[in-house]
């Protein structure tokens, strides 16, 4: 009989039963969805800006022509995608009200018939295999509950010889900087939830969520077990931010 640890995962700093992180997690985005891209300005004084685009700038070295943006609720990364020449993304998010967000603001631009918006889970993918030009997910993966499952799925659907890019909160190496971004995540990003998106719990969530993130070099073998080659990473910001990159065969 299996331990019972092998039935929970980590939810911030708690563990809960596999089967009901991912309730958990869609009732936090619930709360904040709204309030999102403000607190995503507030929170990283405006510098997830810059590693979004750093983000999409790998990812068009290839020209990909489609893009599978998952957890990308909001479409930041796919409106950057399809501004760069992309032709066509698939944002798909577990969360409705984020997908509403991002269907609003892909209106606003002009670029509704460039994406498709699909709620669905990073674990169970609605693609068939070996389908996509290339796979991206921004600060999601530390959400879904089993997280090898999701990169098997990203596996999946990616074409022969295309690439996975994941951009995620990772671990700071620079003691002096660790200190600095340590304080601002623990007492200063709740509170600016609880006045922004009058949500203080699903921000110290956030918080907790990254601390509890493999580091960069066991995420990187993690992208490996699920059968990638080439597997590297960028840090951005001391490792406040990673991307990781990997390649099909």
């Amino acid at each position: 009989m299996a331990d019972n640890k092998d039935f929970f995962t980590n939810f911030g700093f708690k563990k809960v039963p596999f089967k009901e992180k991912a309730k958990l997690v869609k009732d936090v985005f619930d709360g904040v969805a709204s309030n999102y891209d403000i607190m995503n300005d507030a929170m990283s004084l405006g510098i997830h800006r810059i590693w979004k685009k750093e983000f999409v700038k790998m990812i068009m070295q290839n020209s990909p022509k489609t893009l599978l943006d998952v957890g990308g609720g909001t479409a930041d990364i796919s409106l950057e995608f399809i501004e760069h020449g992309g032709h066509k993304a698939y944002v798909v998010d577990i969360n409705e009200n984020m997908l509403i967000q991002g269907k609003d603001k892909a209106l606003n631009r002009g670029y509704v018939s460039s994406l498709d918006f699909i709620c669905a889970n990073a674990e169970e993918l609605p693609f068939k295999d070996n389908s996509m030009d290339a796979y991206a997910t921004a600060f999601c993966i530390r959400n879904v509950s089993d997280i090898q499952k999701a990169l098997n799925e990203a596996y999946r659907v990616l074409k022969p010889n295309t690439k996975f890019f994941c951009l995620e909160f990772s671990h700071v190496e620079n003691a002096a900087v660790s200190k600095v971004y340590d304080a601002w995540s623990f007492k200063a990003i709740p509170q600016i939830g609880k006045h922004i998106a009058k949500n203080e719990d699903a921000y110290q969530y956030l918080v907790e969520s990254i601390r509890k993130f493999p580091n960069q070099e066991d995420f990187a073998d993690m992208i490996r077990t699920a059968g990638f080659k080439s597997v590297g990473y960028k840090n951005l910001s001391f490792g406040i931010a990673c991307i990781h990159y990997a390649e099909k065969i």
